[in-house]
């Protein structure tokens, strides 16, 4: 629902008329269309997605130390490393602010947890997982806090705006022809990749997998002819549906809203995956591969890190929401899970392969 409201907000950079829940709209019909036609077609669109963004963090954080050490553009004269620092120090607006900022940073983070989706799927797991979690510090390095600290030397961070990007801010501002509106479309496309990846296909075979394993109705682990768990994809479709209306009835706070209750559901997330993290360990003993790094203390450091996340989340007013939206949705939870344990051996039974229409 974020990526269909940054969508729209996107949008509006070209065409100021159109509204947000109409882009966010149109995208999610469009990637639901998608997403039911074949894997092949999303993995397809999903590669180019995933090209267009590394490509265009590459370029810019080049064309931005260009900037700094040569001059050249419109922002040549003021930019310089020393504008992480020289406008107000390095917390301008206090820390209490800048605490504040720690809910948008975890829903910066969100889906990074789906590489353990990938585990069944993957090619010698055991080997090819833990590359990939243990080059996701390199990457965020790279990708976030390298781009981050040459678009904030190339451009005062006083000059950025809410509602905007400030990676097309700052081209427009170095002043390269057509520069922002490329920008602009890196973006865009990356939000869309987000929606589809994290979205629509991630939650529809996550949605599907209860109904193979009999955690959910058994018509949920059914394929069509194309191999796509269509029912899963539907619902999944809906829900996000959700966040068109939001951003129709509140266009102002749709973004606020949503983010805020995409943090407190990944919180709940993880919290479940570092609790198991903690029980497995007491339990299993294990002394796998691949080991967490300093657990179980690291374990706790973590979910103290997510109670004081909390704590922000209920200072802020247009946040508060969350933690209402959360209570509700750990009360559904739980009442699904005590129903799961209590109905009949037909239902907690696993679906049978040739139920759910593989080979």
């Amino acid at each position: 629902m974020a990526e269909l409201t940054a969508a729209g907000k996107y949008i509006q950079k070209w065409w100021p008329g159109v509204e947000q829940w109409q882009t966010a709209l149109v995208a999610l019909v469009v990637l639901f269309t998608v997403n039911l036609i074949s894997v092949k077609l999303f993995g397809e669109l999903e590669f180019w997605f995933a090209m267009i963004k590394v490509a265009a963090i590459v370029l810019m954080i080049l064309v931005g130390i260009g900037v700094l050490a040569f001059g050249f553009g419109a922002a040549g004269d003021t930019a310089g490393v020393s504008n992480l620092w020289s406008h107000g120090g390095f917390f301008p607006e206090g820390g209490s602010a800048m605490l504040m900022t720690l809910q948008m940073v975890i829903f910066a983070y969100l889906g990074v947890e789906l590489v353990g989706v990938t585990a069944s799927e993957a090619k010698d797991p055991e080997k090819s997982i833990p590359r990939a979690i243990n080059a996701l510090p390199v990457r965020f390095g790279l990708f976030y806090l390298g781009s981050l600290l040459v678009i904030l030397a190339v451009v005062p961070w006083t000059a950025f705006k809410g509602g905007a990007s400030p990676f097309v801010l700052a081209f427009d501002r170095i002043g390269i022809p057509g520069g922002g509106d490329i920008v602009n479309f890196v973006v865009l496309t990356a939000a869309l990749s987000s929606c589809n990846a994290g979205g629509l296909y991630s939650t529809s075979r996550m949605l599907r997998t209860t109904g193979v394993n009999g955690d959910g109705p058994r018509v949920l682990a059914r394929l069509n002819g194309r191999g796509v768990p269509f029912l899963a994809v539907v619902i999944s479709a809906l829900v996000m549906g959700v966040g068109v209306i939001v951003n129709a009835v509140a266009p102002d706070k749709a973004f606020a809203y949503i983010t805020s209750v995409s943090t407190g559901g990944i919180i709940l997330v993880w919290t479940v995956i570092l609790v198991a993290h903690l029980v497995y360990r007491r339990r299993v003993k294990a002394r796998g591969a691949y080991r967490m790094p300093w657990a179980p203390y690291s374990n706790w450091v973590v979910l103290a890190f997510f109670a004081f996340v909390v704590a922000t989340i209920a200072w802020d007013a247009d946040t508060r929401v969350a933690l209402y939206v959360m209570a509700g949705w750990v009360a559904v939870v739980l009442a699904g899970w005590v129903f799961v344990r209590r109905s009949s051996g037909r239902v907690v039974e696993p679906v049978p392969l040739e139920e759910t229409g593989v080979g």
